[in-house]
């Protein structure tokens, strides 16, 4: 069973050849339940988000702010597991025909087995995995294994990040690129900006033909359309982690998730 690093290229492209960017949502899994949870991700995808990321809840996640370590500790809390996960990739791909990749740090997946966890991943319909702590010189096994079941290795570059460095991510990635747009750790910000910019420009100078997608900050349509204007995605986390925890009840934060995103998919669009 392949999975699904070629409906994510496709994806990509067609957000591109619509003049537009990408927007890509992203959610734990297990929060605030792994049922919940997964009816929070099919309602992002009815919203308008082109791609969704599953969060594997983590107890130390240090590119994590405190609105997502709150939503992981209530996942680690309900006792999620990677099956979890799976499942929750696998209803999530069956409902909408979309790309889902899991973002995880590298550790559950060592404990896991690398080989068991990129065939299980492939076989619930994932498109890949976007690795923040996983250090290209270290990623050969994740990436053998990856490419052998068709999923897709993001990694994430930082505005610290060098320009030898950003060779050496882009031409070692596969999917697309995830630019932190700033130093620290994933929120909702005033203003996400310049830094973002330049990155993006630093990435492509590195001659790749990956698409770069910025994460870490925006959380309006308005911040959409603002990063839309020089990133091929624009990544959302926080912002709907936010709607959900705020949420009187678990209806209610569906449906407020669902409305974010399809505010965000004008944003992307310039049509809001």
């Amino acid at each position: 069973m392949s999975g699904n690093i070629q409906l994510l290229s496709d994806t990509l492209a067609a957000a591109k050849a619509e003049g537009r960017s990408a927007l890509i949502a992203y959610l734990p899994a297990g929060f605030p339940t792994v049922d919940g949870g997964i009816d929070a991700v099919k309602a992002v995808f009815e919203g308008g988000a082109d791609i969704v990321e599953v969060g594997l809840p983590h107890s130390d996640p240090v590119l994590d702010g405190p609105v997502i370590q709150t939503a992981d500790d209530i996942a680690l809390r309900g006792g999620v597991k990677i099956a979890d996960v799976l499942r929750t990739v696998r209803e999530a791909y069956e409902a909408s025909g979309k790309p889902v990749l899991v973002m995880t740090y590298w550790n559950p997946i060592d404990r896991y087995g690398v080989e068991r966890f990129t065939a299980e991943l492939a076989e619930a319909g994932g498109a890949g995995c976007i690795l923040p702590d996983l250090p290209v010189q270290e990623s050969a096994l994740w990436r053998e294994h990856a490419d052998k079941h068709g999923l897709a290795t993001v990694f994430v570059v930082a505005p610290s990040s060098r320009d030898a460095r950003l060779a050496e991510i882009t031409a070692a990635g596969s999917g697309f690129v995830y630019a932190a747009s700033l130093m620290g750790v994933t929120g909702t910000r005033v203003s996400v900006g310049a830094q973002a910019q330049d990155l993006v420009r630093r990435t492509r100078a590195t001659g790749t033909d990956l698409p770069v997608c910025v994460g870490l900050g925006v959380s309006d349509a308005a911040q959409a359309a603002e990063v839309a204007g020089f990133a091929d995605g624009v990544i959302v986390g926080s912002a709907f982690v936010k709607r959900m925890l705020d949420a009187p009840d678990h209806a209610a934060g569906v449906e407020a998730v669902r409305e974010l995103a399809a505010d965000l998919a004008k944003g992307v669009r310039g049509t809001a």
